[in-house]
């Protein structure tokens, strides 16, 4: 029942700037005087949210997922985050999930946001993906996925930890906070979610708020716009007491998602 010391980075993101956002990235994480397990970034964290794909994307074996493997080699925890992948003609907005060893999984977003025409520019994945780091069961998400519970559901408690990464606007922040909550009191799950702070190209701005939540919904650090890293360890033996306590779980309804 090994705990999880976790890094949410909360950083502004230069519009349509890989190599400065790697940099800036790079010097912040080689600032931390404390090992993490699992080291977070935000929703398209290359580029700020864009629908100029085309300009931006990159391949499958690309210069930034060779970044994060020589990230997570050198920090030793496994590195994830989202970028625009172009793979046989059709781009993906896709979070790696890259281990120390250099082992890699990825999860393309289910949930286009239509109000800024993502599913014109962007494929939608099909696949739920449960990922692990020291025991821990984690299942990473992106961005709209967090308006969904069903896309997000615990069924038969197959993860401990909900995770999104997200570009997510200030003018909508009280929904984000108020479903990072849920997601985490229906679950029976810690859930965390990792936004950016700062303005895009578009003039959006946003407000950070990254913020991880407890199996009983209570906030675990405070909600705010720094530019930082906030580290949290998560304990797996007050989860697993918990559940034992109230098994909510086994009262759940059952159902199939279809593709």
């Amino acid at each position: 029942m090994q705990d999880l010391t976790i890094g949410l980075i909360q950083t502004s993101i230069e519009w349509h700037n890989p190599e400065a956002n790697r940099y800036s990235i790079t010097k912040k994480i080689h600032k931390l005087d404390k090992k993490a397990d699992l080291l977070v970034l935000p929703e398209m964290f290359t580029t700020g949210f864009t629908m100029e794909v085309e300009n931006n994307s990159e391949a499958p074996n690309g210069i930034t997922v060779d970044w994060m493997k020589e990230l997570a080699t050198s920090t030793g925890a496994v590195i994830t985050g989202s970028i625009i992948i172009e793979e046989n003609k059709k781009y993906y907005n896709r979070l790696y999930w890259v281990k120390p060893n250099g082992e890699l999984t990825y999860y393309n977003k289910r949930h286009l946001f239509r109000m800024a025409h993502e599913e014109k520019h962007f494929t939608d994945g099909n696949d739920q993906v449960i990922v692990e780091v020291n025991g821990w069961k984690i299942k990473p998400l992106i961005c709209y996925d967090l308006r969904f519970p069903v896309w997000s559901r615990n069924n038969n408690l197959a993860y401990d930890l909900l995770l999104y990464v997200a570009n997510w606007p200030q003018p909508r922040i009280s929904a984000w906070d108020a479903l990072l909550k849920a997601r985490a009191i229906e679950n029976i799950s810690y859930s965390v979610g990792v936004n950016r702070i700062g303005k895009d190209g578009t003039n959006k701005i946003y407000n950070g708020h990254s913020a991880c939540y407890d199996y009983k919904g209570e906030l675990l650090n405070e909600l705010n716009e720094k530019n930082e890293i906030i580290l949290l360890t998560l304990s797996k033996s007050d989860l697993i007491d918990y559940r034992d306590k109230f098994p909510a779980h086994l009262d759940a309804d059952s159902f199939h998602i279809s593709k």
